[in-house]
């Protein structure tokens, strides 16, 4: 719609240059079409007259009125007003939702996405949980918000890429393997002999027991079988990593969530690219020695002060190898870049763009775009959830959807700002009930299902072109609430897209779902008037197929029966 009357105002600005009023060379503003915050304003209100002031050489209202004056007539416009000084104000007519109606129905599925990444390959990186346990809520959240991110810009037109990278070198790795080894001695925690830095969860003992009795596990593509030998840490370090990679996988299955490319951080290290882009960096004269130690000139890029690359022992500090994972993915043609992180890492990201700038790749200044969530907080019963038996330290998330479902739980982790504190409570994730958000929301779709049954339990079929006939009985103000709503859901999916919030989603849904129950409990939708019938119902079913795009959107499944 949007762009529709953006397409209506510069037909009016040709015909104003045309005609004199502007002059032949005068450019065009960068000029906005937007909702207005009241539809007593209008449905949608442009500043295009207030910019082309200075060009027009007169005063804004007065080039308000020779655009509206130049308007093309008809269309999806009903009446257009000119507010404050010089506010372009549209008022839509009917005609404009009768064709938002029949857009939805010709395009069904598609209806809402677009092409705006015209083909653009993005690779949007989630989860990278360590190999060292079973994933904890935390990692749910990031889980979701990277599957609706990569789902998001996919309906954008982008060719993406899910890339999951999980550390599989250094200390924790370690820590990972000893752990096990002492449990197959049969080492308890708190006990002689455990390590100082050991994990403890139950899971650790499960893992030695199938290392020790010679089970295989797949992950990652290959096989890794125990080798039942308690003194082989190699061997010990590679079954325990492949064995929490498949936990994972399992995980990540239940919580509908897949990816596309696992990349190995070990790999930075044996295939040379660390000491590679070290050398780049060095190359190009972004580095210096001070102390016995490598630093990189990160302040030339904004950082505020410059950081060490590599340490006095000859070791890399943290952010070098995510500066050579980060050129891996411009070198693998990923255009844009995606990655989603905890909060606690925000002090790394200045350093690794000022690393990709220092490169002098071409790579561009927001790359990647980073994404951060904070962490969240589960109650049960009015108190805290805060571990698992099986996990130990931390709440899983199989816990958490074995109690709240892949849906409840899959709304409730993306239904805020993701940099907003997050309470996750269970009892009303479980709850049947309008205060259940994800519940109110599959309750409208299945609502419209179950008219449809009772549509021809009573005898009456349904006649979509005669519901399109009598579109204009439609009048009321909840038709025309919900039809805004409808009209609103392109442009939702095209701002969470671009500004990577796929909670704007999720809210619309609700809103939506709200509209369409307001509706159902003010006016009967099966009706003697066969021509009102059918426009009424032809006006659900539109708000039935949205809702299933949107929910589609987030991972969620649109029942037709609760």
């Amino acid at each position: 719609m949007k762009d529709q009357l953006r397409n209506l105002v510069l037909k009016a600005i040709d015909s104003l240059t045309s005609a004199g009023t502007l002059p032949a060379d005068a450019t065009v503003p960068a000029f906005v079409v937007e909702r207005t915050r009241s539809r007593e304003h209008g449905d949608f209100a442009t500043n295009v007259a207030m910019l082309l002031t200075k060009a027009a050489g007169r005063k804004p209202r007065e080039v308000a009125e020779a655009l509206v004056a130049a308007l093309p007539k008809g269309g999806v416009v009903d009446r257009v007003e000119i507010a404050g000084p010089g506010f372009i104000n549209f008022f839509l007519g009917r005609e404009a939702y009768k064709s938002l109606l029949s857009e939805v129905f010709t395009r069904g599925n598609d209806f809402g996405r677009n092409t705006a990444g015209q083909g653009r390959m993005v690779g949007v990186e989630y989860v990278s949980a360590n190999p060292t346990g079973p994933l904890h809520v935390g990692h749910g959240r990031n889980a979701v918000l990277g599957d609706c991110l990569a789902r998001l810009l996919g309906a954008t037109g982008h060719d993406v890429r899910r890339e999951f990278y999980y550390n599989d070198a250094g200390v924790q790795i370690q820590n990972l393997a000893v752990s096990v080894q002492a449990r197959a001695r049969g080492i308890e925690p708190d006990t002689d002999g455990w390590p100082e830095a050991g994990y403890r969860g139950d899971y650790i003992a499960e893992v030695a027991r199938a290392y020790l009795a010679g089970e295989s596990v797949q992950a990652d593509g290959r096989t890794v079988t125990g080798a039942k030998d308690v003194d082989n840490l190699e061997a010990i370090r590679e079954f325990a990593v492949a064995a929490l990679r498949h936990e994972q996988d399992l995980d990540l299955a239940a919580f509908g969530v897949e990816m596309d490319v696992y990349f190995l951080e070990s790999s930075l290290y044996t295939g040379g690219k660390v000491e590679e882009t070290v050398r780049e960096l060095v190359k190009h004269g972004h580095t210096y020695e001070e102390g016995g130690a490598l630093w990189l000139r990160s302040t030339d890029y904004g950082d505020d002060k410059d950081r060490v690359m590599r340490k006095s022992d000859g070791t890399y500090t943290y952010f070098v190898p995510d500066v050579a994972y980060h050129l891996s993915k411009w070198q693998r043609g990923y255009q844009d870049a995606v990655t989603v992180l905890g909060s606690d890492h925000h002090g790394t990201l200045m350093r690794v763009k000022a690393g990709l700038q220092a490169l002098d790749q071409g790579i561009p200044k927001d790359y990647p775009h980073y994404v951060l969530y904070q962490m969240i907080t589960v109650m049960r019963g009015g108190e805290e959830v805060k571990i698992s038996k099986r996990a130990g330290s931390y709440l899983t998330l199989r816990d958490l959807i074995d109690e709240a479902g892949r849906d409840a739980t899959r709304y409730f982790l993306i239904a805020r700002k993701s940099d907003s504190q997050l309470v996750f409570d269970i009892d009303l994730a479980r709850s049947q009930s309008n205060d259940n958000p994800v519940y109110y929301i599959q309750y409208a779709h299945a609502r419209v299902c179950r008219v449809m049954d009772e549509l021809a339990e009573r005898g009456f079929t349904y006649d979509r072109e005669a519901g399109m006939a009598a579109f204009g009985q439609l009048e009321s103000e909840h038709e025309t609430a919900l039809m805004v709503e409808l009209a609103r859901y392109p442009e939702v999916v095209e701002t969470a897209a671009t500004n990577l919030e796929p909670h704007l989603v999720a809210q619309y849904l609700r809103e939506l779902a709200g509209a369409l129950h307001s509706y159902y409990h003010e006016h009967k939708w099966i009706v003697d008037d066969t021509g009102l019938r059918n426009a009424r119902v032809t006006l659900a079913l539109a708000t039935r197929q949205v809702l299933r795009n949107g929910l589609g959107l987030l991972g969620i499944s649109a029942p037709e029966r609760m």
